[in-house]
């Protein structure tokens, strides 16, 4: 029954997918407002470098393109914490949180993106790795990024191609051993064939011929040969711990040669220091995920220093070299300087979008419009179906943005910073221009609560209410500067970084009835037991 009300739902959203289709073409935005699809999710996104993030109720999950053309899908569980800090959802609060929460998945997702975006394509270099280097196609998830992150960690391509697997030890010793066997074309030996007359007495070409080390080292027989060196190798020692033992040598290996005593006890003595438990050393990508966290961390704080300045710090000192003094004309100073404010973010954008990788990046935010789209009008996710709907989406945070600034003017305009001024008798000039910044950066978070309440919270709810479309007139037009329209390939990724968070949704969705199913058979087993 209920796979059959699915495929009549799926067979329904696509004739009237099809009918849209055959209708007049209409810009994308009046579509984003009539075709918002009658199931509403939660799921939201964010345009990545190559590549999308997609954050639901439990989990977000990244999908990135990489160089080799296959798709790479990270996880990560999502912890709301709303039981141990419930006040951090109330009205106006909870907008400040989305925004940092926002602010710092985007940080990370984007962190995974470059990682994976402008990783090397290593398929052209697995063989050379030896059997080792490359898992077959069989193996469930690649697990080569930083030990702190993923929860899960895929690629979301042909199972059929073989995938990635760095870091193997065993795996460039074994192609090493082997080289060393067959040759490598390279040593004398290799030219010219070994003769025991004519070399003899030619040391490094009976070296290179024997395959010997040209240093007075044992190394031990992998296989275990008595006559190498008896407890060389412990047994069973594979080539990797024989690679290890490199460097120890048996008593018989200076047997007769009074002149190497001195240097075997000293190397005895060394190899039993080396044999002493040392101070746990931090590995290499233990180092490199602090550092990576770091990076992000900077990154985050110049990010924010960049847009105080350009969006709080620059605007107000233009708006007082033009109108002058903020006491003097309170109400034209603000409005002046909200324009400026708008004007500066629609330039950046403009200039930005000139960029081939963010225009890459831009086509990538209508990949995750056009996915939203396709999901909450109750099509399967495929690039045939996501592709026929507009680019933009009337709950897209670009919104919010412009939202931001609307609020700010009003709330700057009516908060009195001039009895401030007249109270604590701030002089003109560079004081009274500082103490206006000041106010304006610490009612950043109120203008941030209100602004989500009515884009999010009340826009978001009621998109055919006619003064809904009139708030959201200005964020819809400044989505044509940030999407683009995205070919097939930008779109799977958006489809496949979506599924994982689906896939989530479903299954808490399942656990939550199976839990409530058992609880309903408990009370009845107990009613009935009374």
């Amino acid at each position: 029954m209920g796979e059959n009300g699915a495929t009549t739902e799926h067979r329904d959203a696509e004739k009237a997918a099809a009918e849209r289709s055959a209708k007049p073409k209409k810009s994308d935005l009046s579509r984003a407002f009539s075709e918002d699809g009658a199931r509403k999710t939660h799921v939201g996104g964010q345009a990545l470098i190559e590549g999308i993030m997609m954050r639901g109720k439990y989990n977000w999950s990244v999908a990135v393109r990489e160089p080799a053309g296959d798709i790479y899908v990270e996880e990560h569980d999502l912890a709301s914490g709303r039981k141990k800090n419930g006040w951090l959802h109330w009205p106006l609060v909870r907008g400040c949180r989305a925004l940092v929460e926002s602010l710092v998945l985007g940080f990370k997702a984007l962190e995974i993106a470059a990682e994976h975006a402008f990783a090397e394509d290593e398929a052209t270099v697995g063989g050379a790795e030896g059997a080792g280097g490359a898992c077959g196609s069989g193996s469930p998830a690649r697990t080569d990024g930083p030990l702190d992150r993923p929860a899960r960690a895929e690629l979301a391509s042909d199972p059929s191609r073989p995938l990635r697997s760095e870091g193997d030890a065993s795996s460039g010793n074994a192609a090493a051993f082997e080289s060393a066997e067959e040759g490598t074309g390279d040593s004398l030996a290799d030219k010219k064939g070994f003769s025991w007359k004519d070399d003899f007495g030619r040391p490094e070409t009976m070296i290179d011929a024997l395959g010997a080390q040209a240093s007075l080292e044992v190394v031990c027989d992998p296989t275990g040969d008595a006559s190498v060196g008896a407890g060389c190798c412990p047994p069973g020692a594979d080539g990797a711990e024989a690679d290890a033992s490199r460097g120890e040598r048996t008593d018989g290996a200076s047997a007769g040669h009074p002149e190497f005593a001195a240097q075997r006890e000293a190397e005895g003595s060394s190899a039993a220091a080396a044999a002493e438990p040392e101070p746990e050393k931090k590995s290499f990508l233990d180092q490199e995920a602090e550092f990576g966290k770091g990076a992000m961390a900077v990154s985050m704080v110049f990010g924010l220093v960049l847009g105080v300045v350009l969006f709080i710090v620059a605007p107000a000192f233009v708006t007082n070299l033009v109108v002058g003094e903020y006491d003097q004309n309170t109400v034209l100073w603000n409005v002046v300087d909200g324009l400026l404010r708008v004007a500066v973010f629609v330039f950046y954008l403009w200039l930005i979008g000139r960029m081939a990788e963010i225009k890459r990046m831009f086509g990538y935010h209508g990949a995750e419009h056009k996915t939203i789209h396709c999901y909450e009008h109750g099509l399967p996710l495929t690039p045939e179906n996501a592709r026929s709907f507009p680019r933009l989406h009337v709950r897209c945070g670009t919104a919010f943005l412009i939202m931001v600034m609307i609020i700010a003017i009003l709330v700057y305009t009516v908060t009195p910073i001039n009895g401030l001024i007249a109270a604590w008798g701030v002089p003109d000039g560079a004081p009274k221009l500082a103490l206006v910044i000041l106010v304006r950066i610490l009612l950043m978070p109120v203008i941030a609560g209100i602004s989500y309440e009515i884009t999010v919270r009340w826009a978001g709810s009621h998109p055919d209410n006619p003064l809904v479309k009139v708030v959201l007139w200005p964020g819809m037009q400044m989505q044509y500067l940030t999407t683009n329209e995205p070919d097939d390939g930008q779109i799977e990724c958006a489809i496949a970084a979506m599924q994982r968070v689906l896939e989530r949704e479903e299954a808490e969705a399942a656990k939550a009835a199976g839990s409530n199913v058992g609880t309903a058979e408990g009370e009845g087993a107990a009613s009935a037991a009374a």
